[in-house]
C-alpha cells in the first residue's frame, strides 16, 4: 500500500480520541448507551474541526455489535467493514458534485431499502450547504419521517446557507475551533508513534498556524517532515518550509514603527522577502503579534491567552510597558485592513511598504483622526526629549555659574523677551484676515494642526482656537504646547495675542456657539493705506 496522508492515517477510529469537541461526543455516546439516537443530524463548524471523522464514528457505533461505553469496538465486522469503507450500510455523499434533484432523488428511492446487515443505514452529506434549493425542498419529507431503520449526518462549514426547514428537522451540534494545546497534544501523539524527532517549538507553532484546524496541523507537519527527511524537525526549519517569520523580527519592526524608522522598518521588510517568507503569512502573524502585545499591555493574567513561551512573554511585556495603547489600536486595524487586502493583490511587497511609510509618516494620513492623534504623540514625546535635553543644559549652566563665581551667572542662558504690546481688536481682525498666510509661515506640525482650527471672538478681545480634537485643545490649553504657539502668533503679529483653546463637541455646531471670524469680511484700513488716500 502507498504512503497515506497523516490526517488520514490517524483519523480517530473512536470518540475517546477526537480532541477539543467534549460538548459533542459526551452528548453523542449518551444517546448510544441509552438507545436515544436520532434519525437527522447537522454537524457545522470550522474546516477540520472533526465533523466527518465524529459521522463515520457515530456510524459505526449505531452499528456495531459490542459498543463499549457508547463507542464502537473496533473488532467485529461491522466496524471493520465501516472502516474500510466497504460497508453498504454507511453512504457517503458530496453534495459539492451531487446537488441536483435527481441526486436527492436516488437517495429517496433507496431509503426504502432496508439493510441486510447491521441496525442502520447512515447517509453522510457532506458540504449540505451545497445542495440546490430543489433538492432540498426534495429532501424535507424524507429527512422528517424517514424509516426507523435509516439516519441522516448532514455536515457543513456554511451553516446560515441550510433552509430552516432543514435546520427544524436535525439536531445541531456546532464544532468549536480546536485550541492550540489540544492540537499540540495530537501532534505529539503522531509523532512519537511515526518516531520523528520534533522540537518542542516546532510543534507549538504548527498548531497555532493550524487555527484551530486538526487536519490543517497534520498537513502542515505532513509537509515539513518530507521537507526535513530523516532529519530532526526544528523550529527554525518550521519557519522555513512554511515561509513564516520569527518573534523577535515582529518585535523589532514594531519598534521600528513606533519610533517612525522608516529606513529600519523597510530594512526589516527586505530582509524577510529576501528569506523567501510569504508575505501574506508575515502581515497575519504580525497581526496576532499586535494582539498579544494589546492583551499584555491590558492585563497582566494573559499567559494562557497569548499562547506564547515564557521567555517571548517577558520580551512582550517589557515592550508593551512602553508604548502607547492607541498606538497599538492604529497598527493592528491599518494591518488588518492590509490583510483582506493583499491575498488577492500582485504587488504584495509594494502594498506593504506603502503601509510601513504611512505608519512612519503620520503626517500623510491627513483625513485620519487616529493619525492625527499619532502625530500629537509623536510631538509628546519629542517635545519630552527636548525638555530633558535643555533641563541638562540649564543644569550644567547652573554647575558652571557655581564654579566660576558671579562672573559666570552675569550671562544667563536664556535672554529675557521684549514685552510687547496687547494686540487690540483691529490686530485680531488684521490676524484672521491673513490667517491663511500665517498658518503657511508655522512649522510643521503647528502648521497641520492649525490648517484645522477655527477662530473665534471670546470675552475681554481674546482669540479662541476651537479644535475638534479634544487633545489637541487640552495640549494647546496648558503646557509647552501653549508656549510654543504663543511665541508664534506674538511674532507674526509683532504683538502680544491674549488666545484659548477651545473644543468643540460632536454634537455641537460652531456657527451656534462660535462667532466665525473667518466668514467675515474685514475691510482692515493699515495707516499705509491712509497715507494712499491722503
Amino acid at each position: 500500500m502507498g504512503y497515506v496522508a497523516l490526517y488520514r492515517k490517524f483519523r480517530p477510529p473512536v470518540f475517546e480520541d477526537v480532541k477539543g469537541q467534549d460538548h459533542i461526543i459526551t452528548t453523542l455516546k449518551n444517546q448510544i448507551r441509552s438507545d436515544r439516537v436520532g434519525h437527522a443530524y447537522l454537524f457545522c463548524g470550522t474546516r477540520g474541526t472533526g465533523k466527518t471523522s465524529v459521522a463515520k464514528i457515530l456510524a459505526k457505533a449505531v452499528n456495531c455489535e459490542h459498543p463499549v461505553d457508547g463507542s464502537p469496538c473496533g473488532e467485529c465486522e461491522m466496524c471493520k467493514e465501516i472502516a474500510a469503507g466497504n460497508s453498504m450500510n454507511v453512504i457517503e455523499i458530496d453534495a459539492a458534485s451531487n446537488n441536483g434533484v435527481d441526486n436527492v432523488r436516488e437517495i429517496i428511492d433507496e431509503v426504502s431499502y432496508s439493510p441486510t446487515r447491521g441496525k442502520k443505514k447512515v447517509y453522510i452529506i457532506d458540504e449540505v450547504h451545497m445542495l440546490s434549493a430543489g433538492a432540498f425542498n426534495a429532501l424535507l419529507k424524507t429527512l422528517e419521517e424517514p424509516p426507523e431503520y435509516v439516519m441522516f449526518i448532514l455536515a457543513t462549514t456554511e451553516v446560515h446557507k441550510i433552509p430552516i426547514t432543514i435546520l427544524s428537522r436535525c439536531q445541531r451540534y456546532d464544532f468549536h475551533r480546536i485550541t492550540i494545546d489540544d492540537i499540540e497534544g495530537r501532534l505529539k501523539q503522531v509523532v512519537d508513534a511515526e518516531g520523528i524527532k520534533v522540537e518542542e517549538r516546532a510543534l507549538r507553532y504548527i498548531a497555532k498556524t493550524a487555527d484551530g484546524s486538526m487536519r490543517d496541523s497534520l498537513s502542515l507537519l505532513d509537509q515539513c517532515i518530507a521537507f526535513n527527511y530523516g532529519e530532526e524537525l526544528t523550529y527554525d526549519k518550521v519557519l522555513g518550509v512554511l515561509g513564516a517569520v520569527d518573534t523577535e523580527v515582529f518585535s523589532n519592526l514594531f519598534s521600528a514603527l513606533y519610533e517612525q524608522d522608516v529606513n529600519r522598518a523597510l530594512t526589516i521588510l527586505s530582509d524577510v522577502v529576501i528569506q523567501g517568507r510569504e508575505l501574506t503569512q508575515f502581515v497575519n502573524d504580525f497581526v496576532w503579534y499586535l494582539r498579544n502585545l494589546m492583551l499584555v499591555q491590558a492585563s497582566d493574567q494573559m499567559e494562557d491567552v497569548v499562547d506564547i513561551s515564557t521567555d517571548n512573554l517577558k520580551t512582550l511585556k517589557e515592550q508593551a510597558a512602553g508604548v502607547s495603547s492607541d498606538a497599538i489600536l492604529r497598527f493592528i486595524r491599518v494591518f488588518s485592513e492590509l490583510s483582506s487586502n493583499i491575498r488577492y493583490a500582485t504587488q504584495k511587497r509594494i502594498l506593504i511598504e506603502i503601509t510601513l511609510i504611512k505608519l512612519c509618516k503620520p503626517q500623510m494620513d491627513k483625513d485620519e483622526q487616529d493619525s492625527f492623534e499619532e502625530r500629537i504623540r509623536i510631538l509628546e514625546e519629542h517635545d519630552e526629549k527636548n525638555s530633558k535635553v535643555l533641563s541638562g543644559i540649564q543644569t550644567g549652566q547652573i554647575a558652571v555659574a557655581a564654579a566660576g563665581g558671579a562672573g559666570a551667572m552675569a550671562s544667563p542662558l536664556v535672554k529675557e523677551k521684549k514685552t510687547l504690546d496687547r494686540a487690540v481688536p483691529e490686530d485680531i481682525q488684521r490676524l484672521v484676515k491673513n490667517w491663511p498666510q500665517a498658518v503657511a509661515r508655522m512649522g510643521n506640525p503647528m502648521k497641520t494642526y492649525m490648517q484645522r482650527a477655527k477662530l473665534s471672538l471670546g470675552n475681554d478681545d481674546r482669540l479662541q482656537v476651537v479644535f475638534d480634537n479634544k487633545q489637541l485643545a487640552d495640549k494647546y490649553s496648558s503646557g509647552e504646547f501653549v508656549q510654543e504657539f504663543q511665541d508664534t502668533l506674538d511674532g507674526i503679529l509683532g504683538k502680544h495675542v491674549e488666545y484659548e483653546a477651545r473644543f468643540l463637541e460632536p454634537t455641537q455646531n460652531f456657527e451656534e456657539n462660535y462667532v466665525n471670524l473667518q466668514n467675515i469680511n474685514f475691510d482692515v484700513v493699515t495707516e499705509d493705506d491712509e497715507e494712499e488716500e491722503n
